[in-house]
C-alpha cells in the first residue's frame, strides 16, 4: 500500500502497539517541559494574562471537566452545613488560632499555618480536617521557613465553618454562636484555640504556672476570657493574652482540653 504523503498519519492515533507510536512517546520525554509548567497567575505575567482573558470572554475552561467529576462522583454537587459536633468544634478553635480562609471566584481556600516543633499537633489536625471536610487535604512547607501547611479548596468554607474570611485581626466575629450553646462544644473549640497558640510553662522550683493563650484580636481574646470564666476559671487578662496562673486550674484545665494529648481523639 503507497503512503499517502499529503495526509500523514499522525503519531499520537496509532495504535500503542505500533513501533511509530512508540517511538513518539520515547521523543516526548526529551522535550523540554512547557513554559507554564507549575506556573500561575501569581507568578507568571502570561498566564495572568490568560486568565484574565478567559475572564473577560467567559470562557471556562475547566467546564467539562468540572461536568465529568461531578458525574463521577469526585465533586459533591452540592455542600450542606457541618454537622455540629466536638470535632468540629476543635476545628473552628484552629481555625480562629492559626487559620486562614481566602475567597475566589469559583472557590475558598482554607489553610492552617502549623509550626514544625509540633509533628503530632500537624498530623492530628491534617486527619481532623480531612474529616471534616471528607477531603483529603495538601500538606506542604513553604521554603525558608519553619511552618507546615495544611490547604484545602472547597466550596462555602467560611460560611461553614462560620470563620470569617480573610485577615482577622480587626474582625468583630469572635467564636461562632453555636459553640456558646453546649459546654462540651465550649471545651472542645478552646481546645483547638489553645492548640494552636496557647503555651504552657511549669517552673518547680519557684512554684510557677503559667498557662497563656495569645492573639491580637480583642474580641476572640475577650471570648476566650468570657468561656474561661463560664467554665469555672479566674483568668488574668493582658494585652495580647488570657492567662492561667493557679496551680489547680492549670493542672485542671490541662486534663479538660487534653492539651497536647493526640491520643484522646
Amino acid at each position: 500500500m503507497t503512503k499517502n504523503k499529503y495526509f500523514p498519519v499522525s503519531s499520537n492515533l496509532l495504535p500503542k502497539t505500533d513501533p511509530r507510536y512508540k517511538k513518539w512517546r520515547r521523543s516526548l520525554k526529551k522535550r523540554p517541559p512547557p513554559w507554564n509548567k507549575e506556573e500561575t497567575k501569581d507568578s507568571h505575567p502570561s498566564v495572568k494574562k490568560i486568565s484574565e482573558t478567559f475572564k473577560k470572554k467567559g470562557i471556562d475552561n475547566f467546564a467539562k471537566w468540572r461536568e465529568k467529576a461531578r458525574s463521577e462522583g469526585l465533586i459533591p454537587l452540592s455542600y450542606p452545613p457541618f454537622e455540629k459536633s466536638e470535632r468540629l468544634a476543635t476545628l473552628v478553635g484552629l481555625a480562629l488560632g492559626d487559620g486562614h480562609i481566602h475567597k475566589f471566584p469559583r472557590t475558598e481556600k482554607f489553610t492552617l499555618a502549623l509550626g514544625t516543633d509540633k509533628p503530632e499537633l500537624i498530623d492530628y489536625s491534617s486527619l481532623l480536617v480531612e474529616e471534616i471536610f471528607n477531603k483529603k487535604p495538601n500538606i506542604f512547607k513553604p521554603k525558608n521557613v519553619n511552618v507546615i501547611k495544611i490547604t484545602l479548596y472547597q466550596k462555602n468554607i467560611s460560611e461553614r465553618l462560620d470563620v470569617p474570611i480573610g485577615n482577622r485581626r480587626y474582625s468583630k466575629k469572635g467564636l461562632p454562636q453555636w459553640v456558646w450553646e453546649a459546654e462540651n462544644y465550649l471545651v472542645a473549640c478552646l481546645r483547638g484555640l489553645f492548640e494552636a497558640e496557647g503555651s504552657l510553662s511549669v517552673h518547680l522550683p519557684t512554684y510557677t504556672y503559667n498557662f497563656s493563650f495569645s492573639n491580637r484580636n480583642e474580641k476572640l481574646l475577650k471570648d476566650v476570657q468570657d468561656s474561661l470564666i463560664k467554665l469555672g476559671f479566674n483568668p488574668e487578662t493582658r494585652l495580647y493574652a488570657i492567662r492561667l496562673r493557679k496551680k489547680n486550674e492549670v493542672k485542671y484545665f490541662r486534663k479538660l482540653i487534653n492539651f497536647r494529648n493526640y491520643s484522646a481523639g
